[in-house]
């Protein structure tokens, strides 16, 4: 890195452009995708409900007591078509999502899956791939466990099937592959119709290789246009791998973050596994919460409805920051970034080299960023390009403040690269 009286004179006037940010003394927070106050205020409601005088359940199902380790059935109704599987294929359990995905992999590495010989844990060393840029929390589970992580490249359909078909048809070993296929973590990619086919029918060496499908984005749009993708355990099912996918969603960015209901969808056999792995550890989960949000929620387009409260508030401030970057970076060597059309994230990539040094020059000048390389497994983004971008929660002034500071930062950053 260049010192300030090796800087050419362009650089030096960035260097005024981000003293002067800096001195704004501003503390900007674009780290993690959280719901903002006024998105968690859209399901306020919830917080009466469902009342003293309602706890009862279908076949009067006394929700304030133990059992119901499936859920609630008309939660799994509530959600079947969110999840694509009928209700008696959903198991609706507490917040959140990842608690589940942890499990059912725990579950895995302890018990096998009802298509394993033997626990992955007795198998020797599993590994799992890890499309990337992904989410940074999925590679902690398999970091934490000793799977290994294989990158595998996120193209703009998904993962890159070549490289995925010849891993798996060749190493037993791979137990796994991470899955956002809509919306992505962190880049709002989708995945095609074709790529889903192709994961859902590709041949395995590993007779319990899983998708882990986690669809935490499938209502979560950005315009107007509902994006679907293709139903994984139907095309699982046609292609005679039934057991393959465990599904995932939850309502955590849909009503109240903190208090959501996490959901699990799959074949009879990988229910039937999963409810004989719950009855050790629970006796059943918070009914009551499940019928607050069958109360409120009431169907599908109840859900659709709120997703459009959410998309009102959200859409104006990822329109902002694609502004500011169109406006800022567009002529900056090596920058570019994704343009989602739902999810909660913005992918930015940045000259290669020069992750790490534009997330420490954003802190210095009061932004906080995730960490560079984040977005890849370790930790560590062989390139330094990738900068995950997270506007929901800051109100739109902050988010056009973060977004201008964020700009100046790779500017800088990209000409002290290149002085």
């Amino acid at each position: 890195m260049a010192n300030s009286t090796q800087l050419t004179a362009p650089a030096q006037q960035l260097r005024v452009s981000y003293d002067a940010f800096k001195a704004k003394g501003l503390k900007l927070d674009l780290t993690r995708g959280k719901p903002s106050p006024a998105q968690l205020a859209l399901s306020a409601e919830m917080l009466g409900l469902p009342g003293a005088a309602d706890y009862l359940g279908e076949g009067a199902t006394d929700c304030r007591n133990y059992g119901g380790l499936q859920g609630l059935v008309e939660a799994r109704r509530l959600f079947s078509g969110i999840m694509g599987a009928p209700p008696e294929q959903i198991v609706v359990a507490n917040n959140s999502s990842l608690a589940l995905m942890h499990d059912t992999i725990v579950y895995a590495l302890l018990k096998g899956t009802c298509d394993s010989t033997a626990p992955w844990s007795k198998q020797g060393e599993i590994a799992f791939l890890c499309p990337a840029p992904g989410y940074d929390r999925h590679f902690t589970i398999c970091s934490d466990y000793g799977i290994r992580m294989i990158p595998v490249a996120l193209k703009e359909t998904g993962p890159d099937m070549d490289e995925v078909e010849r891993l798996v048809a060749q190493d037993a070993s791979i137990k796994g592959v991470w899955c956002v296929p809509k919306y992505s973590n962190p880049t709002g990619t989708v995945y095609s119709d074709a790529v889903v086919e192709r994961l859902a029918a590709m041949k395995t060496a590993a007779p319990d290789f899983r998708l882990i499908w986690d669809n935490a984005y499938s209502v979560h749009h950005l315009t107007e246009e509902r994006v679907e993708i293709a139903n994984v355990l139907d095309l699982c099912a046609r292609h005679g791998n039934p057991n393959r996918a465990f599904v995932f969603a939850s309502t955590s960015k849909i009503t109240l973050a903190g208090s959501g209901l996490s959901l699990f969808a799959g074949s009879k056999d990988n229910l039937k596994w999963l409810l004989a792995r719950l009855a050790p550890r629970t006796i059943g989960p918070d009914k009551l919460n499940q019928l607050r949000h069958v109360r409120f929620l009431k169907n599908e387009a109840g859900i659709l409805q709120l997703m459009d409260g959410h998309r009102a508030l959200i859409a104006p401030k990822f329109a902002k920051v694609l502004e500011i970057f169109d406006e800022k970076l567009g002529d900056v060597a090596g920058a570019s970034w994704t343009k989602p059309k739902g999810g909660y994230f913005i992918s930015l990539d940045v000259l290669k080299g020069c992750a790490q040094r534009v997330v420490a020059l954003a802190k210095e000048a009061g932004i906080a960023l995730t960490p560079a390389g984040a977005t890849h497994p370790h930790g560590k983004d062989p390139e330094d390009r990738t900068i995950r971008i997270a506007p929901t929660f800051p109100d739109l002034a902050e988010v056009t403040l973060a977004a201008e500071g964020v700009a100046i930062c790779v500017q800088l950053a990209n000409a002290e690269q290149q002085t």
